[in-house]
């Protein structure tokens, strides 16, 4: 189990744009789960939606991005360097998520090639999909 501390030894993330509070499982460079417990403190809920806060879908896939670049900076050899976005594709957002929810996050890294990768990526809530996604990355 990593907490936000370990988290932030492998990611550059940090507040108020680090998105995942704790990591469950870790197979550098293979998968991971992780989750992002959502709480009305979040500094997003102040504009979406005032009277009804859901966390943006974006940020959801930006959660599950992140995650997956936590499994790949766990290798030796990217260790200290930055995972970019390149691509996402295949997008859907499938349940609203609340203050109050947590997040389970699970990547599984599909086809890599160098610094170059593909992830497949699924966001819970309570058992359910909420977002999926393939998102695509560039190591640095």
């Amino acid at each position: 189990m990593l907490g936000v501390k370990e988290i932030m030894e492998l990611i550059p993330h940090r507040y108020p744009f680090l998105l995942v509070d704790k990591i469950e499982t870790l197979e550098p460079g293979v998968r991971a789960v992780g989750y992002k417990n959502v709480t009305m403190n979040e500094y997003f809920f102040q504009g979406h939606f005032p009277g009804e806060p859901v966390m943006p879908g974006v940020l959801i896939i930006e959660a599950l991005a992140q995650l997956g670049a936590a499994s790949m900076l766990s290798l030796e050899e990217h260790k200290g360097k930055i995972g970019y976005f390149t691509g996402i594709d295949k997008a859907k957002f499938r349940k609203k998520v609340f203050p109050g929810d947590t997040l389970k996050l699970e990547v599984e890294i599909i086809k890599r090639r160098g610094p170059i990768g593909i992830g497949k990526a699924i966001a819970y809530v309570d058992g359910q999909k909420a977002a999926e996604a393939e998102l695509s990355f560039f190591i640095s």
